[in-house]
């Protein structure tokens, strides 16, 4: 066998377009949040290790920053036709990561403003200016700017970042309760019936419930609660009576109040009991940390109001309550303080009841009850609709006693006040998860 060596034919030389190529930003991010997503813990530090290299342009850092922004920006605004709000996306944030996180999403939601298209409503953009939601000029400084405030190395910044991240994008579609921004009703979208209004009427609630949780006298608190809800009260029926008078084209509204632990289910059934005594429905969702209330607006200006309320002077009644049980009976105190709400929610939510169908009794009286009743009965039916239409899967969740002691407690310190307001009706339930509660 011949074999025959031919020195004129070199190898091809390596293309060096190929060994000079570089990662893209956006791909090391993408491969980021897929190895922070999976299951390989080695797998997500060596992603985690290849954002802090960077692109290996003299600049990668800030490519990679701003390809970070770029993504949660449009994470955000993804969200916004999917039913959440910026003070919905705001509270989960902290439910599931807490602060610092939470300020960068505000400045992505900034940021994301910025570049909105199509019509803002009003509203929109004053939840954004109660969390402090600020837009910066330069995208590419929005990261450094967040993570030099917080005082982060760039390593806990780009884990807290991707972490975010992955919050973001995996967030369910939850009610739409308002249109939101780029939609064709956004433009003339309501304000949200928040209780900061101007109203006369609202300032003196919110004057007797500042009373209600400053005093340490019980029975001084439910007196002025009750108070409070007779004058809401009241005024809602003025609102029906007025709005009977001309054609309405709009739907019930909604609002979103926080049930975060510890006592998320007890927190739910306050919602459910201020939410019943004001002409409004409930639905809780547990999982992500909060009741949605269906009402008119003037009601869930009500509804509002009342249950930041209550839920501080529950928090106040239950602490008294636990310096007053007997000795030796502190070892179930986390059953006993759950009881003690439970008991506390259901008993304050009969009272309420029975302001409101006093109420009821006396403006039937002034108007006829044969042009009050079946105005408040069509708005009922028409919260009802809202509920079918946007929780057609709801189910109940059925109220567990575990503790007599604490019961007993709850009930009592609810029942210290005469009221005169009347008998009240046997109490709803709460409204659970995927269901309405019983």
């Amino acid at each position: 066998m011949i074999i025959e060596l031919r020195a004129d034919q070199p190898r091809p030389a390596a293309n060096p377009q190929k060994e000079m190529l570089v990662p893209d930003a956006d791909e090391l991010v993408a491969e980021a949040l897929a190895a922070v997503r999976g299951t390989d813990v080695r797998q997500a530090e060596r992603q985690l290790d290849r954002l802090m290299v960077g692109t290996g342009a003299a600049d990668g850092a800030a490519e990679v920053d701003a390809a970070l922004l770029r993504r949660l920006v449009r994470g955000v605004g993804r969200l916004w036709p999917r039913g959440w709000q910026p003070v919905d996306l705001d509270r989960i944030a902290t439910r599931r990561l807490g602060a610092r996180p939470t300020r960068l999403v505000r400045d992505a939601m900034a940021a994301q403003r910025r570049d909105q298209s199509g019509p803002v409503p009003a509203w929109w953009d004053e939840q954004l200016r109660e969390l402090a939601a600020e837009a910066l000029h330069d995208d590419r400084s929005v990261l450094a700017g967040w993570s030099a405030r917080e005082g982060l190395d760039r390593v806990d910044a780009l884990r807290t970042a991707v972490d975010t991240l992955v919050l973001v994008e995996s967030l369910p579609p939850i009610a739409v309760l308002r249109p939101p921004p780029g939609t064709s009703g956004a433009a003339t979208a309501d304000q949200p019936a928040r209780g900061r209004s101007g109203s006369p009427m609202l300032d003196r609630v919110r004057a007797l419930l500042a009373k209600a949780e400053s005093t340490t006298f019980p029975a001084e608190a439910e007196a002025l609660t009750g108070k409070a809800q007779e004058l809401i009260a009241r005024h809602s029926i003025d609102e029906a009576l007025l709005a009977a008078g001309a054609e309405r084209t709009d739907l019930p509204g909604g609002v979103r109040l926080g049930t975060d632990a510890p006592y998320a289910g007890a927190k739910a059934l306050l919602v459910q009991e201020v939410a019943a005594a004001n002409r409004c429905e409930a639905v809780w969702s547990d999982d992500l940390g909060f009741a949605t209330v269906l009402g008119w607006p003037a009601d869930l200006v009500a509804v509002e109001l009342l249950y930041t309320s209550l839920l501080v002077q529950a928090t106040a009644a239950m602490l008294r309550g636990r310096a007053e049980r007997r000795p030796g009976a502190g070892r179930r105190t986390k059953v006993w303080d759950e009881s003690f709400l439970n008991a506390f929610a259901l008993r304050i939510g009969e009272r309420l009841r029975a302001a409101t169908e006093a109420a009821d009794r006396e403006a039937a009286e002034t108007a006829g009850p044969e042009k009050l009743l079946p105005v408040l009965a069509a708005r009922g039916e028409a919260v009802q609709e809202r509920l079918t239409t946007l929780f057609p899967g709801v189910t109940r969740h059925r109220l567990s006693v575990r503790d007599a002691e604490g019961w007993s407690s709850g009930t009592s310190a609810a029942d210290r006040a005469s009221l005169d307001l009347g008998g009240g009706r046997p109490p709803k339930q709460v409204r659970g998860r995927p269901t309405r509660a019983d």
